[in-house]
């Protein structure tokens, strides 16, 4: 006798609102709704169809409105921000940290970023204004310009008497910066050293010179390789000359890696990494007609070379049944090489003096699996079909294949690449092109010199 298992609602607030709004409880959703975090609040909202988020919306307590629109996606934000004005907007997001305002206000029409700006005083302003002048994308579009800064000549015990002046240190602070007079970055002072050591020690004696600024038009993913590389929990953000202009923090740095591994995911099927999972189905088969389009291209053309030998598919109707074990082979091959390629460019490693050495070892890779499996379904169609011209045929053309794809899965990337196109979005579709292609073009035409 089997038993159902009931769903614990404990451990699922989603189930367990969604139960209580069933119900008609409103005042018990919206009590359940206080106990989570705002990052919580923001997960249950991208985890509800239309109709249910527009109700806990509503339940939101307004001073929390803004904390938790910043974690929603793009697509939820702007469903959010398109009916508010920019007075609403300026209120929502007041004491929201830089960065996470200015996130926002690139979802904004140009009009209301304006008006949200010009309802700032003048120092959020600016800072604000600042941010917003460099590509989201970049170093200076991830970093908070709210940093602590002391002078070399100052002292331990003047800096922890600076520091107790504070209500709060700015989130994420585990260093203070030392700049000089025209405010230059000199190095950082972690805040573990400064705690422990001697009054009356100058900031220049403890400061580390080895933390190195993060230029402020660094793209984004380097920034996160050197998080990384360097287990950093900030990092300074300097200009040109050198100046401070703030700091990157890793809670930026994983919403970096989290989006370009989403993007990385997705693209590979036309997606957005911003898609609402509970978008209406105009816009969702909107957003998606257009990559649907572009694979019917390619199946076309893949269709228009077996079109080709149409009369030796007539004369040998094995042909057909074996010709799909050719195509998906060698597609299986170069996926491989390309997602690793991909992946490496994603993460820095491949350069102009290491891509020779790694073209070589997934050419010699895909030489050795290609001899392998060849020999493997040469003997399955021998046993099939006990024609040995056909056996050869297949295993030829299985081989040629496997090699060309894994060539392919290599070279498209890097193509890609440098005509600044998206491998992740673009490569996908271009490889299954090639490796279709090549293999209905190999075997037919091997088999058309043999048969006909």
């Amino acid at each position: 006798m089997s038993v159902t298992k009931e769903p614990n609602i404990q451990n699922d607030p989603a189930l367990a609102v969604t139960m209580a709004l069933d119900s008609g409880s409103f005042f018990q959703v919206q009590q359940m709704m206080r106990s989570l975090s705002t990052a919580g609040i923001a997960h249950l909202l991208e985890s509800s169809p239309p109709k249910t988020r527009s109700v806990l919306w509503e339940l939101i307590e307004k001073d929390t409105e803004g904390e938790v629109l910043q974690y929603l996606n793009e697509d939820i934000q702007n469903e959010f921000l398109k009916e508010l004005n920019a007075k609403q907007v300026a209120e929502m997001t007041e004491g929201l940290a830089t960065d996470d305002l200015v996130d926002i206000l690139q979802q904004l029409p140009q009009k209301i970023t304006s008006q949200v700006l010009s309802a700032m005083d003048e120092q959020d302003r600016s800072r604000v204004e600042t941010v917003l002048s460099y590509d989201e994308d970049t170093a200076g579009g991830l970093m908070n310009t709210d940093t602590i800064t002391v002078r070399p000549a100052h002292t331990v015990e003047l800096i922890l008497r600076y520091l107790r002046r504070h209500d709060t240190l700015p989130e994420m602070t585990d260093s203070l910066y030392v700049v000089n007079r025209k405010d230059e970055y000199m190095g950082a002072i972690p805040l573990r050293t400064l705690l422990v050591s001697d009054p009356n020690t100058l900031a220049s004696e403890l400061m580390l010179n080895g933390v190195k600024g993060v230029d402020v038009d660094m793209n984004s993913e380097q920034v996160a390789q050197l998080f990384e590389r360097y287990d950093w929990v900030s990092a300074p953000v300097i200009s040109g000359d050198n100046k401070l202009l703030g700091r990157i923090t890793i809670d930026d740095i994983v919403d970096v890696i989290r989006d370009s591994t989403e993007h990385s995911l997705m693209s590979m099927a036309g997606l957005d990494e911003e898609d609402d999972t509970f978008a209406p189905v105009i816009k969702t088969a909107r957003r998606r007609a257009s990559w649907l389009g572009v694979n019917l291209t390619t199946a076309v053309f893949a269709s228009a070379v077996i079109y080709l030998f149409q009369d030796t598919l007539d004369s040998a109707v094995a042909l057909a049944v074996l010709m799909p074990i050719v195509a998906n082979m060698g597609g299986v091959a170069g996926s491989q090489t390309l997602t690793l390629m991909i992946r490496s460019l994603a993460l820095g490693h491949l350069t102009l003096r290491n891509q020779r050495w790694l073209m070589i070892r997934e050419l010699g890779a895909a030489s050795v699996n290609g001899s392998i499996w060849a020999t493997v379904i040469g003997g399955i169609t021998y046993f099939w079909y006990r024609d040995a011209d056909l056996s050869m045929i297949i295993a030829c053309a299985l081989a040629v294949n496997i090699i060309s794809a894994a060539l392919a899965g290599a070279y498209l990337p890097l193509a890609l690449d440098k005509l600044k196109i998206d491998p992740a979005l673009a490569g996908s579709v271009v490889l299954t092109t090639v490796t279709d292609s090549v293999g209905f073009f190999t075997f037919l035409g091997l088999a058309n010199l043999f048969y006909l």
